[in-house]
């Protein structure tokens, strides 16, 4: 009965995987490519443990030591690469910030397995104000120097395919950000599908008038903003930056965003990983047909001109919500227009794939950010 257990236990580990190659299958939780991409490092050890096991026990168990160990060997090499891929994206990382955002003084390297290990950053205080009725924010003090001076502040919009979600998602990427030196201002929007688009770009807009019209009391530089939203967030991130023609919006970041809707609605079916279309219409009040206007307003490839702000995309190519081609056309697009801008391609990572920061994506998602952030907001 163990034999039997621990070689279903080692072909499940095989699949789970499997998922740092192969796009997670629309009836798989994508959430598993999360577990296989962002924390193989710790999976790797329990299936090196039952091939070594298999290995030892060989002489007993013949067939079932091969069964068993094979794939549990195979296993522990899927886990263990994205580690390896992650090391090679951060040997390239650097020059391509260089060449887009310039030099700052960031000494830490963009990926180590030592950081694959450490702890999440300590919290920061933490104030919720009231942007107008039912519009909450939360603002993360940043930890600055004695005379730093007002912070610039980062303006995290969170994702939930625009009818779910909250401004506390993943917040201690907020602390984080926040352990570096700059404000953050967790917003919350008006979901779909009771308000649509463009609701939330003006939820958006009126976060940024209230953080400047309180920008004394917040001890926040009003003139060095960043917009910076994960999925649903990103498209909102990026149709706000490319659109309000703002220079205090300093930079746009989207962490695996949609970034063309039309796009999106003819290449996919109903019934993919989060029904996709059913989501695009009730956000856009409903088909590219019927409400084209909508689908090109929140649609940051056509909302790109030269005066765009300075933009860094990040995207797993394997990402199984929300195509990784989004974030590449729209780089395309940006190199057209000349705008600065880097997209990290993450060839082992899904869909939230920061959700450790530790992880291979999540060190190199914080690095880039780290180098995107002084530059923009010195």
């Amino acid at each position: 009965m163990l034999r039997w257990t621990l070689l279903i236990v080692a072909f499940a580990f095989l699949a789970l995987g499997s998922l740092t190659v192969f796009k997670t299958p629309d009836w798989v939780p994508w959430r598993l490519g999360v577990a296989a991409g962002e924390f193989g490092h710790w999976l790797a050890a329990a299936t090196l443990t039952l091939a070594l096991f298999a290995w030892f026990a060989r002489a007993d168990a013949g067939a079932w030591a091969v069964a068993t160990g094979v794939p549990a060997l195979v296993a522990t090499v899927l886990f263990l690469k994205p580690t390896w891929q992650a090391w090679r994206v951060a040997g390239e990382l650097p020059a391509q910030l260089t060449a887009q955002f310039g030099a700052p003084a960031i000494t830490r390297p963009a990926f180590s397995v030592r950081g694959l290990f450490e702890n999440d950053a300590a919290p920061v205080a933490i104030e919720t104000l009231e942007v107008a009725p039912g519009l909450p924010l939360d603002f993360y003090r940043p930890i600055r120097a004695a005379g730093a001076g007002p912070a610039p502040v980062v303006v995290m919009i969170h994702g939930g395919g625009w009818d779910s979600g909250d401004r506390q998602q993943l917040a201690h990427f907020n602390h984080w950000i926040a352990q570096q030196g700059y404000a953050v201002a967790a917003i919350s929007y008006r979901l779909a599908p009771k308000h649509q688009w463009p609701a939330q770009r003006d939820d958006t807009l009126a976060a940024i008038t209230f953080l400047k019209a309180h920008a004394a009391a917040l001890v926040i530089d009003p003139t060095r903003l960043v917009l910076l939203g994960r999925s649903a967030g990103g498209q909102i991130a990026q149709a706000v930056g490319y659109t309000a023609g703002d220079p205090a919006i300093r930079g746009v970041v989207a962490l695996y965003a949609p970034s063309d809707l039309i796009f999106g609605y003819v290449n996919t079916h109903e019934d993919d990983a989060i029904k996709s279309p059913a989501l695009m219409r009730q956000f856009l009040g409903g088909t590219p047909d019927t409400a084209r206007a909508n689908y090109e307003s929140a649609s940051s490839i056509f909302l790109v001109t030269p005066r765009s702000p300075p933009t860094l995309l990040v995207h797993g190519t394997i990402d199984a919500v929300s195509w990784y081609r989004h974030s590449e056309r729209l780089a395309a697009r940006l190199a057209e227009a000349g705008v600065p801008h880097v997209y990290v391609a993450l060839p082992w990572a899904t869909h939230g794939c920061e959700f450790n920061l530790h992880g291979p994506s999540g060190q190199l998602t914080t690095f880039a950010l780290e180098w995107f952030l002084a530059a923009v907001t010195k």
